[in-house]
């Protein structure tokens, strides 16, 4: 049987030259696919900007906890494709076999019969596929792009949605208020479905997602007093709503934001019909859950052995001013708790404001060494983004790569081993796994 990777490449030839924003390509092909969105487990449908992909890993976490079969659907991949399909089971997931996505996107292709497609929609109708030809208990399904036109937005009715913050990022589709970009992402709500409404950094969002609620006919669950709150108190996490209070070990995800997406992830679990589950499936799952190439600490791993004894090597992913304001409040809390020199290691691609995001670290990283991205010819020139960084404040140079960069820390004499850290592109992060032989599992 031919590969995933060859089946993919040739389905994005079909890639339409107008792209219409419309559901109308990907409901035409689960058509002729027999309706497999209609065959799903319980759906909880995720939309937002930041903090997606960790409000998933905890829901998946708590309810694997709980013993229950939870597949996953998320993207961009940091490796493999193979890792936007995860299968549930009952001791865990695992990633979609190459045998049978193959043979899902080969009948979504062979389907679908050479109409134009995006390659988004025809890999989500296979995902459909394989996701209810396989027994499970739910669902977690992330939105890729926006909400309201998004191929994943053919659930009529999900559990629960979730909109985790918002802010500014894919502007070229999504515009560029804040009000806007909140409306679209709130098209995943639907009428008769709760919807969990995560804090918002924006006045203008929250406004707007409550608005949006309240037009849909749904019931919206919002933090705060009014249905809910989380905080951090001691080291730990405090989850308070109308049936009691939890105190929860703190989230084993690093960040101050990860309080706030583990709460949101609580609140949603509860509001999709699982709410009656023991406090110590919630104390473990937030204790254990992990996301990877999100501020992810690399303990081990080739390129950990390229810098000096006692150094720390932290990944992330973020690549818009909010992730970058999240990730630069918590190398703040660590130089606080153990100070150590910040370099960064960056990668950015040119659709994203790299300005708005670096500017995040100044008078906080010690400087700022720019790489290219071997697998993106989209990615800021190198030495481009160096120029960027020094107008965002940031001493910077450029290295032919990460670990052109990482040899260069090591050469570099500091008054005490260095924080370093790689950031500013999931493809970055995924190349950066895939260098240190760490991926994700």
């Amino acid at each position: 049987m031919e590969s995933s990777d060859a089946i993919i490449a040739r389905c994005l030839a079909l890639h339409p030259k107008l792209i219409d924003l419309s559901l109308d390509r990907i409901r035409t092909l689960l058509a002729r696919m027999h309706h497999p969105e209609r065959r799903l487990p319980p759906v909880i449908h995720v939309a937002g900007t930041n903090g997606k992909g960790s409000t998933i890993a905890f829901m998946r976490s708590i309810l694997e906890s709980a013993g229950l079969r939870v597949h996953v659907y998320t993207s961009p991949h940091l490796v493999r494709f193979h890792e936007r399909i995860r299968l549930g089971g009952m001791r865990g997931g695992r990633f979609v076999a190459e045998e049978r996505l193959a043979e899902a996107l080969l009948r979504a292709e062979a389907l679908n019969a050479g109409d134009p497609i995006t390659m988004f929609e025809i890999t989500t109708a296979a995902a459909f596929d394989i996701f209810a030809d396989t027994p499970a208990d739910v669902l977690l399904l992330e939105v890729g792009l926006g909400g309201r036109a998004d191929a994943t937005n053919v659930i009529d009715q999900p559990a629960c949605a979730v909109i985790t913050p918002i802010g500014h990022d894919h502007a070229e589709h999504l515009g560029t208020t804040l009000a806007g970009i909140a409306r679209e992402k709130a098209g995943i709500i639907k009428r008769g479905s709760p919807v969990v409404i995560a804090p918002q950094d924006h006045v203008e969002a929250d406004e707007a997602l409550r608005e949006a609620a309240e037009k849909a006919g749904a019931r919206p669950i919002l933090v705060g007093a009014q249905d809910f709150s989380v905080h951090a108190e001691g080291g730990r996490l405090v989850y308070q709503d109308e049936t009691g209070l939890m105190d929860l070990p703190a989230p084993r995800l690093s960040g101050r934001h990860q309080f706030v997406n583990a709460g949101t992830a609580i609140a949603a679990v509860k509001a999709a019909g699982f709410g009656d589950l023991e406090p110590k499936v919630f104390e473990q799952g937030i204790a254990i859950a992990e996301w990877p190439g999100r501020l992810q600490l690399l303990s081990r791993g080739r390129l950990t052995q390229l810098l000096p004894e006692g150094a720390e090597l932290w990944l992330d992913g973020g690549h818009n001013r909010d992730g970058g304001r999240a990730v630069a409040a918590a190398m703040a809390d660590l130089e606080e708790r153990s100070p150590a020199p910040l370099v960064l290691v960056s990668a950015m691609l040119a659709t994203k404001d790299a300005l708005a995001y670096l500017g995040e670290f100044k008078g906080l990283a010690r400087e700022l060494i720019a790489v290219p991205m071997s697998s993106q010819m989209a990615a800021h020139p190198a030495q481009e983004l160096a120029s960027i960084a020094g107008r965002a404040g940031l001493r910077s140079s450029v290295a032919a790569g990460v670990e052109a960069a990482l040899d260069e820390i090591s050469d570099t004499i500091f008054e005490r081993p260095p924080r370093v850290l790689i950031c500013g592109s999931l493809y970055l992060a995924g190349e950066v796994l895939a260098l240190n032989g760490t991926p994700p599992t």
